[in-house]
């Protein structure tokens, strides 16, 4: 018994359609554009925030300056005036002071901000430092509530940080305080609002400092990676553009080969 074989070849692809291929150029072109442009903003910020490195540990080493007066307060930014080392001088009260739940190298304890009056007038809160669980109260730490004279205070400017952490609102009514959210701070000790500070400073630790509350446990960090997400962004467009490339080359390889098709047709022209 024979077997008859098929031998048919197999059909052979021609040329897409050139209103085809020139829509998927053009999509090609447009998306690697834009990935470049994010690329390139990203290069931007890598040079913002280096600089911001920079102003930052330039401040750490400069000589302290004084608080803003009261009338620049409202034009005090984070992305100008955070981590400035400014002092400020007054008296504290003791008896007003809020604790702040904090995650440390020391552990899990509390920030201690405490209202500074301020021998100018107005009012300033100060994060003074860590305290555990043993030393919430003034006494604890051998400070008196009352009657202590005024004194000086170095620290770095830091913004208002308003409603709670990431994972836990503020409760003030519960004295609950997961952020040290100035103006809610201040309402909950009925310090008045207009002449307080919008902004609280971190103590740093000098040499004749108390042992507690622990000062200068600031910890400055910065999310760095612009560098990465700007090489990410332009080996897509590198990708996109191979692509299209790749398109390109086939498309021209399909009209040497198979010149009597017409394109966007397997069928040869008549």
């Amino acid at each position: 018994m024979k077997h008859r074989q098929d031998t048919a070849e197999p059909s052979r692809r021609g040329p897409r359609s050139t209103a085809f291929v020139a829509t998927l150029l053009l999509l090609a072109a447009l998306l690697s554009a834009g990935l470049t442009a994010l690329g390139l903003w990203q290069l931007q910020r890598l040079a913002w925030k280096e600089a911001l490195i920079a102003r930052i540990s330039q401040a750490q080493q400069a000589a302290p300056t004084p608080l803003p007066a009261p009338s620049t307060w409202p034009s005090i930014s984070k992305e100008q005036d955070e981590y400035r080392r400014v002092q400020a001088r007054g008296q504290f009260l003791h008896e007003k002071q809020t604790l702040v739940r904090a995650s440390t190298a020391l552990g899990t304890g509390y920030w201690v901000l405490t209202p500074l009056r301020l021998s100018t007038g107005g009012y300033l809160l100060v994060n003074r430092g860590y305290v555990g669980t043993d030393r919430l109260t003034p006494e604890s730490r051998g400070e008196p509530s009352l009657g202590q004279p005024e004194q000086v205070v170095i620290g770095l400017l830091r913004p208002s940080e308003p409603g709670g952490s990431l994972l836990q609102k503020n409760e003030p009514q519960a004295k609950r305080w997961y952020s040290r959210d100035v103006a809610a701070i201040a309402q909950s000790q009925g310090l008045p609002a207009q002449d307080l500070a919008p902004f609280f400073i971190d103590a740093v630790a000098l040499p004749d400092s108390a042992p507690w509350p622990r000062a200068g446990l600031t910890v400055l960090s910065f999310n760095n990676k612009h560098l990465g997400y700007a090489l990410t962004w332009f080996t897509l467009a590198l990708m996109v553009l191979a692509g299209g490339g790749y398109l390109l080359w086939t498309e021209l390889r399909l009209r040497r080969q198979n010149p009597r098709i017409q394109p966007g047709s397997d069928n040869p022209a008549p």
